[in-house]
């Protein structure tokens, strides 16, 4: 498996595994020309990293990762991981574990002294998973949708 940044011809495959399980399906809309927009914002921001994992030619995961720097923690730069994808004809083969563990490499790499995830609180599968990585359970996230 080779992890490298996404480009705009991966995109229709990352949206496809944003849709393939209960909560993408409801949110996600393949095909929609605004995910290209979104991808070209992505890709022209040095913060953002949006990666895919290739196999045999094909894209069989996703996941971004974000860079934020701020004053708190003495100034420490986070990473935050988000969207972590696995084809569903891939899963349970360890891809998903290599992506994470890539995108702490990569943090680690870019001075990152903290990273950080939001899962769905309804995703028992991925807290364990996240867990098992070493990933605590440390916080409450909150949102509100605009």
């Amino acid at each position: 498996m080779k992890i490298r940044r996404a480009t705009q011809h991966d995109v229709d495959a990352i949206v496809a595994m944003l849709a393939n399980d209960p909560l993408g399906a409801t949110r996600e809309s393949p095909g929609d020309p605004s995910y290209q927009d979104a991808f070209k914002r992505l890709d022209d921001d040095p913060h953002q990293y949006l990666a895919v994992a290739e196999k045999n030619g094909e894209v069989v995961g996703t996941l971004q990762l974000t860079f934020t720097s701020g004053l708190s923690r003495r100034g420490m730069t986070r990473a935050t991981i988000e969207a972590v994808r696995v084809r569903d004809d891939q899963r349970g083969e360890g891809l998903g574990q290599q992506l994470v563990e890539w995108a702490l490499g990569e943090a680690r790499a870019r001075g990152a002294g903290l990273v950080q995830l939001t899962t769905d609180a309804s995703r028992e599968d991925a807290h364990r998973f996240y867990e098992r990585l070493g990933f605590v359970a440390s916080h409450v996230g909150m949102r509100l949708n605009l």
